[in-house]
């Protein structure tokens, strides 16, 4: 984890949102996630250090591995909802931190510092095969003028290119969607191989135009390490998920 900052919860990533950027953003852990008590598509308060309630919020949506984004473009109320699925929040609102949950996925988060607008994606197999990612930025183009060379990715904790196997299936839709799809397939045996999706994720965004020294990422792999995160490959179920958010702090 070269680069990233990690204490007892949340796993930041200076080189990404530097102090002085104005955003704030995480990659949580199991232990983080216990502290959370985030109601699925209801903004939730978020607390200052010092324990007093300030004026934003986290949200978090209904998540089914599908390319849509919700764009939040107001401020939140208490009473505000999003029932409807979703697998990436963008907004160019400070005071909310928008926000997804991985156990194996990928969480990426993005940061346009020109526009002033950030992202959350939640990225597993099937969303980065059919570019959830990319299609993310096409919305921030479309809604609030983001261009791809602006655009800051950090690709967060997720099942690394050393656990993570998949059938014929999966193969099959990433080489029907994917041209160079064997870079990012590792160790086939058979109708079966490794597949590395932070590097999928990686070489989508730059081929939509985001510069190679404006990704980075998190090199941990959630099945490897038990102590730090939740896996559903690792548990057979989901018991818990990883949170990870973004957030624009006041003008």
């Amino acid at each position: 984890m070269g680069g990233c900052m990690v204490n007892a919860a949340v796993i930041t990533v200076p080189a990404f949102a530097p102090p002085r950027s104005g955003v704030r953003h995480f990659f949580g852990t199991r232990r983080h996630s216990a502290s959370l008590n985030i109601e699925v598509g209801a903004p939730l308060p978020v607390k200052s250090a010092e324990g007093a309630t300030r004026s934003s919020w986290m949200l978090s949506v209904k998540q089914v591995h599908g390319t849509d984004a919700l764009v939040v473009d107001r401020a939140l109320t208490k009473s505000d909802r999003f029932p409807d699925g979703w697998d990436a929040v963008v907004t160019n609102q400070p005071g909310i931190m928008v926000a997804v949950r991985t156990a194996d996925c990928v969480p990426v988060l993005i940061h346009d510092p020109q526009r002033r607008v950030v992202a959350a994606v939640h990225a597993g197999w099937r969303g980065a095969v059919a570019g959830i990612v990319r299609k993310t930025m096409t919305v921030m183009k479309s809604r609030f003028g983001s261009v791809p060379e602006h655009l800051r990715l950090s690709i967060g904790p997720s099942a690394g290119v050393c656990c993570y196997e998949v059938d014929e299936p999966v193969l099959e839709k990433l080489h029907q969607a994917c041209p160079d799809s064997e870079q990012v397939v590792r160790s086939r045996r058979g109708s079966k191989a490794h597949l590395d999706l932070k590097l999928l994720i990686r070489q989508q965004a730059m081929a939509a135009g985001v510069c190679p020294e404006s990704i980075t990422s998190v090199n941990v792999c959630t099945i490897c390490h038990e102590d730090l995160f939740f896996s559903y490959r690792r548990e057979g179920k989901v018991i818990g998920t990883m949170v990870s958010a973004i957030g624009l702090g006041p003008l």
